[in-house]
């Protein structure tokens, strides 16, 4: 897979260094869909996967069944990856988990998302080639109905999305949000080298931006009388402007006048040093490889595995935990399409008082072991019934 400057900005090859005509197909079709780069890149990689296989086996594309999906589902649950992530370029620690952060390193073997999401590119394949109708062609993929509450068969107008799922999808496991704790956002912040780095963290942290969404702001994207950033919302590409805090403006105007003012629609974040491609040396667009490897570094020094997308969790969990903010507010500045999405998110139990609540509960459950028991008294006065039984003619 290459990247390319035509229409299309990744482009699947054979061996021989030609293109996949049905791949390079599908993907000017899902381009002209309006899908981002960065999804038109997981697809093309999804598809080399797919192609990969189907030469291993031995097996057409347009002749392929459920049994080459089945197949590439169990092996893939049951090899390790190629070449181990940046991230976790151990294989001591792969699957272990940080004793700072609290949070699972990758593991050597496929992901269960990275398999749903491989089901997901080949249906979607062959869901064009079918609608082209140029052969006689099925879709691989297969669906199984889903029963709805106790049993009963989903009415006939209901959504065909909720009525079907994908026969080979394995569980996914719910992953709970981390967010960083005030002790370890110090320590992060303070580890970085310059006031880039400063900034672009300090607007994730306060405006909840999704990584590609900060990637994407231009100058004209800041007001600065205000306080707002301009984000282009993953997915829907909608413009939404969201507050990010003084701090962050302030890390923002220390940043470009280290680099030097920027052109109004130019790339907001670049890189530090200059690089000559031809008219000289120039400051280069930030990409997201060298976002990554920004956190790399700082994980590297820090002995951590922080994520960019743990700065927006800790944003949102932030939020929620302040009680004038409604989650209809979170939802908004999160960007969210759906409220049940923030709520199932984001609206969860800090592990941590809850450990302590129930730690609590233990000791106070001991106490009352192992505290002896005192018996009760005799009741202090006398009852008049009582002495008129031994009384009974009264005082004289």
């Amino acid at each position: 897979m290459v990247r390319d400057d035509g229409v299309v900005p990744w482009v699947v090859t054979g061996p021989d260094g030609d293109l996949v005509e049905p791949v390079q197909l599908f993907l000017r079709d899902f381009v002209a869909r309006g899908n981002r780069p960065a999804s038109v890149r997981s697809y093309a990689y999804g598809l080399l996967r797919w192609w990969r296989w189907l030469n291993a086996v031995g097996v057409p594309w347009d002749r392929a069944t459920s049994a080459e999906v089945r197949d590439l589902v169990l092996w893939l649950g049951m090899h390790s990856k190629a070449a181990a992530e940046s991230c976790c370029a151990s294989s001591a620690r792969a699957g272990s988990v940080n004793l700072i952060t609290g949070k699972q390193y990758p593991g050597e073997g496929y992901a269960v998302r990275t398999i749903r999401h491989s089901n997901a590119v080949i249906g979607s394949f062959y869901e064009y080639w079918v609608d082209l109708e140029s052969r006689p062609l099925i879709n691989p993929v297969p669906r199984d109905p889903v029963r709805g509450r106790y049993g009963r068969q989903w009415a006939f107008d209901d959504d065909p999305r909720t009525r079907t799922r994908v026969r080979y999808n394995p569980p996914l496991p719910r992953r709970r949000p981390r967010a960083m704790s005030d002790e370890q956002w110090t320590a992060l912040f303070g580890a970085l080298k310059s006031h880039r780095d400063r900034a672009i963290v300090a607007v994730l942290v306060a405006s909840g931006a999704r990584a590609g969404e900060l990637l994407g702001l231009r100058p004209v994207d800041l007001n600065w009388g205000d306080q707002l950033v301009r984000l282009h919302r993953k997915g829907s590409g909608a413009e939404q402007w969201v507050p990010a805090g003084p701090e962050a403006f302030v890390w923002l105007r220390l940043y470009i006048a280290e680099v030097g003012e920027r052109a109004a629609n130019d790339p907001l974040w670049v890189t530090l040093r200059r690089r000559d491609h031809g008219t000289g040396l120039e400051r280069q667009p930030l990409t997201y490889d060298a976002l990554r490897a920004v956190m790399r570094r700082l994980n590297d020094l820090l002995a951590t595995n922080w994520t960019m997308h743990d700065l927006r969790h800790t944003c949102a969990l932030r939020m929620a935990a302040d009680d004038s903010l409604s989650l209809r507010d979170i939802q908004t500045i999160l960007g969210h399409a759906h409220l049940s999405t923030t709520a199932e998110v984001y609206l969860v139990e800090d592990e941590k008082a809850v450990v302590g609540r129930v730690a609590a509960h233990l000791v106070q459950q001991r106490e009352r072991a192992i505290q002896p028991v005192v018996p009760a008294g005799p009741p202090i006065g006398y009852d008049s019934d009582d002495l008129a039984v031994l009384f009974p003619g009264g005082r004289r």
